[in-house]
């Protein structure tokens, strides 16, 4: 429930007033012209759907797909003929490469982990752009929340300023407090000029996050600012978050890769069968079988390149995952701190925003039956205006660290 402050109504048509209704809205007026409301989850729905970031993230995942499956295939054999003046002339020779379990498994390893971590990144880029999508809602529904109260500031200061207007006719107030209505008056009526331009500025950038590429707004949000629980959605149970977790996959494909290469010092042997003919002399009738294997001798290559760099690549992958186990922790505990704080300041707002209002009210009604002046009946109105937007803000911010704290927690086994 928002609290407001009453103010009474100005009689007549003002140029001040006018011109505030003109200038917002100009600012404001293609917002209200078929505009489709988005909920929160339909924001979120549409920038996922529309995000260059995933594609990258998909293809990835795609070509490491494409990866295990390559991992997965056997060698092709070979075939070949060969003509000798020599008898037999003939050489049909089909040559079988073999694909040995200890090589074969680790090949295959390393390539499902790396389809597991390019899976991994993808759920990652999904949480980021859901973050970014739902940080841009809350902002921009604090900002349209603060436009709609400058607006109505920008009429109650109009007000205030023809009371005094008339009181001064009356003898009851000096040139000095209509003056300051006056001044206060404009004051008000540029910040609500500013607040409109900004939020709709900020509705233009998320439309461009779903997807929409109008330069008017196309778009209302049909969600409100709400202050979260104060107790977040525990997250599942032993599940590592993305970063983590496609660290760890990294780790274990490039171990396997370690290995494979260990391993690949001796390359794979293959086997050979085949027949022999065209004897010309007929000594020789019919086809011949032929049998043979090949082996590979490591005598000038003994791997050691391939095997350094896949050794320090494994290294790397422990110490990447290392960092991101630390990285992981500190801002799963920075953004549940935060978002705890950025909560208890929204309760606290919202319990003296009560005080502020009634105080405001009650100096306004003073100044009315002449028990008060002017200064009085300004300050206090501009306490309850700033504990208001600051109420605003704070919701906006404990939404925001909502948001980052389960962006640090998301995880393959999350909703």
């Amino acid at each position: 429930m928002r609290p407001t402050i009453t103010l009474p109504h100005p009689t007549a048509t003002r140029a001040l007033l006018v011109g505030a209704a003109i200038a917002v809205g100009a600012v404001s007026a293609p917002c209200a012209h078929a505009q489709q409301p988005y909920t929160r989850a339909q924001a979120v729905a549409a920038a996922l759907a529309s995000q260059p970031l995933l594609a990258l993230a998909g293809a990835d995942s795609a070509t490491a797909a494409a990866g295990l499956s390559a991992a997965r295939a056997y060698p092709n054999p070979t075939f070949s003929f060969q003509y000798t003046k020599d008898i037999p002339r003939h050489h049909s020779i089909l040559d079988i490469p073999l694909d040995f379990p200890w090589v074969r498994n680790p090949r295959f390893g390393a390539a499902a982990a790396g389809q597991h971590a390019a899976t991994l990144r993808l759920g990652l880029a999904r949480a980021s752009v859901t973050f970014v999508a739902e940080t841009s809602y809350a902002r921009v529904l604090a900002l349209d929340e603060r436009a709609r109260l400058g607006r109505r500031d920008a009429l109650g200061a109009d007000s205030l300023f023809h009371m005094a207007q008339r009181r001064q006719q009356a003898g009851d107030a000096s040139e000095l407090d209509v003056k300051l209505a006056q001044i206060n008056a404009g004051q008000l009526e540029n910040t609500a000029q500013d607040d409109s331009l900004t939020a709709v500025l900020a509705l233009l950038d998320l439309q461009r996050l779903m997807g929409i590429t109008a330069d008017t707004p196309a778009i209302s949000l049909a969600d409100s600012l709400v202050i979260p629980a104060a107790d977040p959605s525990p997250p599942a149970d032993s599940a590592a978050p993305f970063a983590v977790a496609a660290a760890r996959a990294d780790l274990d494909a490039a171990e396997r890769s370690f290995t494979l290469e260990r391993r690949s010092v001796f390359a794979a042997p293959s086997v050979e069968a085949g027949i022999e003919g065209g004897d010309p002399t007929g000594q020789e009738p019919g086809a011949l079988p032929l049998f043979g294997v090949t082996i590979p001798l490591p005598l000038f290559d003994r791997h050691g390149g391939a095997i350094a760099t896949a050794q320090a690549a494994r290294d790397r992958a422990r110490a990447q995952l290392t960092l991101a186990t630390r990285e992981s922790d500190a801002e799963r505990l920075r953004s549940a701190r935060e978002r705890a704080l950025a909560i208890a300041r929204a309760e606290r707002d919202r319990q003296l925003l009560a005080g502020a209002d009634t105080v405001a009210r009650m100096s306004l009604a003073a100044y009315a039956e002449g028990a008060s002046a002017l200064p009085n009946v300004l300050e206090a109105q501009r306490n309850a205006r700033g504990m208001l937007l600051q109420f605003v803000d704070d919701v906006a911010a404990a939404q925001i660290a909502d948001a980052a704290l389960r962006l640090a927690t998301a995880s393959s086994q999350g909703p």
